[in-house]
């Protein structure tokens, strides 16, 4: 890749057009950004949301948001008249603000360690349409040392910018309950990066927690690894109680039922989505690969879809020729959001195993997935892959089906 030529010269940056946004979100059309965009813009600020979606933002303008996250759209609806949301696919409008978020995270490359070349390239995107002086916070979750990455990146390219860590906690499906309520973590290295985050979050009403860049970087890993390292030791009893040849979900209720330190217990599933694999190994590389629990926890996590095929072996013998239904593909009940969903997973073994998959789902677009009236019709053994509340009282006769979640009352043994 190459890298922009660092930028010195005062007389090489052309005149800036006078502030008129109190902050841009960068990503501000995706899960992240466009609801931290429209609540910032309910409490009265000017929002611009550039995003390199054209699509996306077409969606938005039309007051239709891309994804589903519930009140958004009427929230969006509300705002576009009073004009204080600006949509943008130019880099050009980080010109017109002090304040910029950036909602990009961390990825992992093939071998599980993070790739900051997603960060070289934002650097050199954004780096010659920032204002000196500006605030850019980074709102999604990344790997330690990041904040500190981006700022000496942008110092290199002659810009002169605060740069401070200030993750989301959200869950998808209650972003706009969740930002209004849950603590915001300011990471800053001195005080007054840290005062201005403080001064931005203050508009939404909620508590502040003051830390480091890295010690707030390392706090939000922490975060989704703690969810994921108990969503594994749910998943690990659900095999351990199935390959006993009983039913998880009599062992579950004994175990939680009127006893207050088994609370915390979830239920087993698919534990998937965009964040949770992805930062447990971020902490394991931040260990140089020295942490075994996250290694385990990944194992059982991702090893939980050929568990299941593992299972419907047991029950249908040779899978060549059979058809299986599942039910649900996002990678949570009631979201259209299918990335790194595990029914995929558990669809693609399937496959290989030379079964016939049909997949349905009431919320996700894609072309591969086929009416749930087909999957009812054709399928002769169901997977609930999903936890949707339109699958908790579906009839299924007397047909046999997994149900890890226990969201349908309990799924036969496996």
């Amino acid at each position: 890749m190459v890298m922009a030529e660092p930028t010195n010269r005062a007389d090489a940056v052309p005149a800036l057009p006078d502030v008129d946004l109190d902050l841009v979100v960068v990503g501000g059309g995706g899960h992240v950004g466009l609801p931290l965009a429209l609540v910032f813009g309910q409490v009265g600020l000017r929002v611009g949301i550039f995003d390199i979606s054209e699509p996306a933002l077409h969606r938005i303008a039309e007051g239709e948001m891309p994804f589903l996250e519930p009140g958004a759209e009427g929230l969006l609806r509300d705002l576009l008249p009073t004009g204080r949301l600006e949509l943008s696919s130019s880099p050009e409008m980080l010109c017109r603000a002090d304040t910029v978020v950036v909602v990009i995270g961390t990825p992992i490359d093939e071998f599980m360690n993070p790739s900051m070349t997603i960060f070289e390239r934002m650097v050199d995107q954004l780096a010659p349409h920032l204002r000196d002086g500006a605030l850019v916070v980074l709102r999604s979750t990344v790997y330690p040392g990041t904040t500190e990455y981006t700022r000496a990146g942008f110092r290199e390219r002659g810009r002169r910018v605060d740069v401070v860590a200030c993750p989301e906690r959200i869950a998808e499906g209650h972003a706009l309950e969740e930002l209004r309520t849950l603590p915001q973590i300011i990471g800053a290295d001195d005080a007054a990066s840290g005062d201005r985050a403080e001064a931005l979050f203050r508009h939404l009403g909620i508590d502040m927690v003051r830390v480091s860049s890295q010690e707030a970087e390392l706090a939000k890993l922490l975060t989704n690894t703690w969810r994921y390292l108990k969503f594994a030791v749910a998943n690990q009893f659900f095999m351990i109680a199935h390959a006993a040849g009983l039913d998880y979900t009599n062992v579950l209720r004994a175990i939680r039922q009127d006893y207050p330190r088994a609370k915390d217990l979830p239920a087993p599933g698919f534990a998937a989505g965009p964040c949770l694999l992805k930062d447990t190994m971020q902490l394991a590389a931040f260990t140089s690969d020295h942490f075994p629990l996250g290694q385990s926890a990944m194992q059982i996590n991702e090893g939980l879809p050929a568990f299941i095929v593992a299972g419907i072996e047991r029950r249908l013998g040779d899978l060549r020729g059979r058809t299986v239904g599942v039910l649900g593909m996002a990678f949570k009940a009631e979201s259209d959001d299918p990335r790194a969903s595990l029914s995929y997973k558990l669809r693609k073994l399937l496959l290989w195993k030379g079964a016939k998959v049909l997949c349905t789902d009431p919320y996700v677009a894609d072309d591969r997935l086929v009416p749930l009236e087909r999957v009812l019709d054709e399928a002769e053994f169901l997977v609930l892959g999903a936890p949707h509340r339109a699958y908790s009282r579906l009839g299924v006769g007397d047909r046999p089906v997994i149900d890890v979640w226990g969201a349908m009352g309990g799924g036969i043994t496996l």
